[in-house]
């Protein structure tokens, strides 16, 4: 006669709970290490060989290599002889920033709330610039606002344009490249927050008499606001470390502190000041910033 087998007889025993939840709480932990890793290779790394870089004595050169003499007199050195471009970079960027959500709020809007089946397309044509080089781009705008092209011809024959007047190789030229090159990273987040506002509340608002302004300054744009923070830092970080508008739409005038750094690393050799000025600008744009979303507040940026 065969006895029956008790239940679990034969199977090996199951780590008891505690250490199951140990495992669990580690699990996090592991799949952020990659990435963990990869910053630390890629950016931690050469972050310090810039910060050291920064330091070096700055009458050395390539040739005859550099000192390490602590010489922390580069970042005053800088400041005191690029300020202008420092602050230019800063006006340049929050001007564009200013013409890009004043272009981009509408457009998100209208995309999320009024496009209906042409929404993706929409979304598409936000997005397609940006397959094409970014090079090629601000090449074009340098076509586009040519003396000789058809914008200029145009604002010359209706007189908003002196007749010895240019766009090109202005502040403006170079504010409109920062514009429209950087306009996907503002209208993306602002996108993804209003995609998700309830249109039953703009009706209860409406329904309790408030008006078109009333509302939008009510319940439109508060619950927009974490998709407005996010976009206008996606958009005024990289546009305000850019180089690549100012060279190409404008003229050492218009120069701004990411030329001045291409310069020290490519065309002077001047390393020292040029990783000084680097980490200048990294530490005044996370002061901006940080200033901005303390004022702004950051709960639900990310959601």
């Amino acid at each position: 006669m065969t006895l029956p087998t008790p239940t679990g007889a034969g199977q090996p025993p199951s780590a008891p709970p505690a250490a199951r939840s140990g495992r669990y709480r580690l699990l996090p932990y592991l799949l952020l290490l990659p990435g963990v890793a990869w910053l630390l290779v890629f950016f931690g790394v050469p972050l310090l060989q810039l910060a050291a870089a920064s330091l070096y004595d700055p009458s050395g050169s390539l040739s005859t290599g550099y000192a390490m003499t602590w010489a922390v007199g580069n970042y005053p050195d800088v400041v005191q002889a690029y300020w202008p471009q420092l602050l230019r970079s800063f006006g340049y960027a929050g001007l564009a920033l200013v013409l890009a959500l004043l272009l981009g709020y509408p457009l998100a809007y209208v995309i999320a709330q009024k496009a209906g089946r042409w929404r993706n397309l929409l979304l598409v044509c936000v997005v397609a610039p940006m397959f094409t080089s970014f090079l090629v781009r601000t090449l074009a705008w340098k076509t586009v606002l040519s003396d000789n092209g058809v914008l200029v011809g145009l604002l010359r024959d209706v007189h908003l344009l002196a007749p010895d007047g240019r766009l090109l190789a202005t502040p403006f030229a170079v504010v409109l490249g920062l514009t429209y090159n950087f306009l996907p990273f503002l209208v993306l987040p602002l996108y993804a927050s209003l995609e998700r506002l309830d249109p039953r509340l703009l009706e209860a608002a409406s329904d309790l008499y408030a008006g078109g302004a009333q509302a939008f300054r009510r319940v439109t744009l508060p619950l927009s606001m974490p998709g407005l923070v996010a976009g206008t830092l996606l958009f005024f970080i990289p546009a305000s470390g850019d180089y690549v508008n100012a060279e190409l739409l404008g003229t050492p005038n218009e120069y701004m502190i990411g030329n001045v750094i291409d310069s020290a690393f490519l065309v002077r050799l001047d390393y020292p000041r040029g990783a000084a000025l680097s980490f200048l600008l990294m530490a005044a744009i996370l002061a901006v910033v940080f200033g901005y979303l303390r004022r702004a507040g950051t709960e639900d940026v990310l959601s």
